[in-house]
């Protein structure tokens, strides 16, 4: 059999399964898991979750699934991070662990699947940003909709001029964190909740942050500081990232925020790319406005509207097919497009893809950090109630906004600095 020679230097060979660690097994890992367990190149060999349940869940899916008893299980991540039999670990902490797992991960020599979004603050975008290009490890953020057809036509009519110059956008997604004020509740056996808690501050257990057992709702730590960035770091991870790929953004960032109109408004803030204003709290998901005409999309529906004339929708009940709308739009304005954006043939399936070509995914670091920057720099106007001027270069204010360099980073607990 001949194969390429890129097949025979990458690091996992191809007749050598993938062995995968999963750190965290909660509501999204579950189905990460359910994914990759369908894929035939991956063998996934252990499973860490600081909850008992939980990580007994883990293992019986994973050896259900092999017919066998081989799964392990952790309580710390660590013992997936430095294990040298593992090639790639899937992380699906808390936002306020992912960047030091994901640290511990590339630094030990594995490829990481991590999900979204990927640092807790720009500092954190910016260490990672620095250890990826020095290990060269694939590091692939969970910002599925790139993967997502609507998605790449709704970009490359932008990128193509489909809309003419773009003026200014809305994003659509829930509002801010706010500080932990949760009462202490007693804890009940099976969590090692100093584990959960990390490199955040130490306070008393509270259900709302870590439900015990199974459960199948998204737990609302997001949407406290401490550990997220409320929804404008969780669903704005999602809407900004295609935000940046619209505007050719994924090398760069916004230039500058607006605050909301009152303190404590939970919509209503802005970034800037120079002049092209993005406001928050308007719109169906992404909603961008251009000289000729205008793109809506979120997932399973999009609209193209260019002068007055309708081209292509699926918005309400009396829009096309999707599938139908899109080839609409693209056969009107794609089909000798010069910008032809990254085709993923799946999210995995491109993490797992790249472990092989050694090319960086469809949402790498760079591009999964420089996104959640703009999402941590939208809270930072909600957050703070100022407007400033931004370098998204050296992620940093720019010159006249004098403000803390506090605000890029947090306070971590001794153990877990980095």
């Amino acid at each position: 059999m001949i194969l390429p020679s890129r097949i025979w230097a990458a690091q996992t060979k191809p007749n050598q399964l993938v062995q995968v660690g999963f750190v965290g097994i909660g509501k999204r890992s579950s189905s990460l898991l359910r994914e990759f367990l369908k894929q035939s190149r991956v063998k996934v060999t252990a499973v860490c979750d600081v909850d008992t349940t939980r990580r007994n869940h883990g293992k019986r899916t994973v050896d259900q699934h092999y017919g066998n008893q081989d799964c392990q299980t952790h309580v710390d991540f660590r013992a997936i991070t430095e294990n040298p039999a593992i090639d790639a670990v899937v992380i699906a902490t808390p936002d306020h662990w992912h960047v030091i797992q994901i640290l511990s991960a590339i630094e030990h020599g594995k490829d990481v699947y991590a999900e979204k979004p990927l640092t807790h603050n720009i500092r954190e975008s910016v260490l990672l940003m620095e250890a990826v290009e020095r290990t060269g490890r694939i590091v692939q953020t969970g910002s599925q909709q790139r993967s997502s057809r609507e998605f790449r036509i709704a970009c490359e009519l932008v990128r193509n001029g489909a809309i003419g110059k773009v003026s200014h956008g809305f994003v659509n997604f829930g509002g801010p964190a706010k500080s932990c004020d949760l009462p202490g509740e007693k804890s009940e056996p099976g969590l090692d909740w100093d584990l959960w808690l990390g490199p955040a501050p130490m306070r008393e257990y509270h259900s709302i942050l870590s439900p015990r057992g199974i459960h199948e709702h998204y737990p609302m730590w997001r949407m406290y500081h401490e550990y997220g960035g409320g929804m404008i770091t969780d669903w704005g991870a999602h809407h900004l990232d295609i935000v940046q790929w619209a505007l050719g953004k994924d090398r760069s960032g916004p230039t500058g925020a607006r605050r909301p109109e009152k303190e404590g408004d939970e919509k209503g803030a802005a970034v800037l790319y120079d002049d092209v204003v993005i406001t928050h709290g308007q719109g169906i998901g992404v909603h961008l406005v251009g000289s000729d005409g205008e793109v809506q999309v979120t997932r399973g529906r999009f609209s193209l509207k260019v002068g007055q004339k309708v081209v292509a929708s699926s918005l309400d009940k009396k829009g096309g097919v999707l599938g139908e709308e899109l080839d609409r739009a693209q056969k009107a304005y794609l089909n000798d497009a010069k910008i032809q954006l990254y085709r993923s043939p799946g999210h995995v399936n491109d993490f797992l893809n790249c472990l092989e070509t050694r090319k960086q995914p469809i949402t790498n670091a760079v591009v999964g950090s420089r996104s959640i920057n703009v999402a941590h720099v939208m809270n930072l106007a909600y957050r703070h109630h100022v407007n400033f001027q931004w370098n998204p270069i050296d992620h940093t204010f720019a010159k006249g906004s004098h403000h803390p360099a506090e605000w890029l980073t947090r306070t971590y607990r001794e153990k877990w600095k980095i």
